[in-house]
């Protein structure tokens, strides 16, 4: 099970472009990662990252409503604003956690976090909430590894 975007559109009521049924595969703060049917995370203040990021399968972002959007952003490019980075990753690893947790995921293909980004992580309280989650995660999808044949 994916995390779609009506999941994330439900996480952040700031947000613009279209709001179609479409899925994530993967979900990253770094811009230069493919990144299929991508959320990318923009922590980083160097606009430049989002254009990478779409060049590298981004199909939606989460942004820092403090910073202004590139030009180049097409219209129709959903983005969801929030004021703290680290918050908005909390909530979106609790959700799909919560969304995940009960489901047999044996034969299920499930969204792929990719976060490394130093500035998230030295977060207190929520680096801590993040790694726990992301460990669950990655338990979770090795599990399903093992049991496939």
């Amino acid at each position: 099970m994916y995390l779609a975007l009506s999941d994330v559109a439900g996480l952040f009521p700031d947000k613009q472009g279209i709001q179609d049924e479409m899925v994530f595969h993967t979900i990253t703060d770094h811009a230069n990662t493919n990144q299929p049917k991508g959320l990318f995370v923009a922590i980083n203040k160097e606009s430049e990252d989002l254009l990478e990021a779409i060049a590298n399968g981004a199909i939606a972002a989460i942004w820092d409503q403090e910073e202004k959007l590139p030009g180049y952003t097409p219209t129709y490019f959903p983005v969801f604003f929030t004021t703290d980075m680290a918050w908005a990753v909390n909530e979106i690893l609790t959700h799909y956690y919560e969304k995940l947790d009960g489901e047999s995921i044996k034969h299920m293909e499930i969204t792929n976090f990719i976060f490394s980004n130093k500035k998230l992580l030295n977060k207190n309280k929520q680096s801590y909430d993040i790694a726990g989650i992301l460990e669950k995660l990655t338990n979770k999808r090795s599990n399903d590894a093992g049991r496939r044949g």
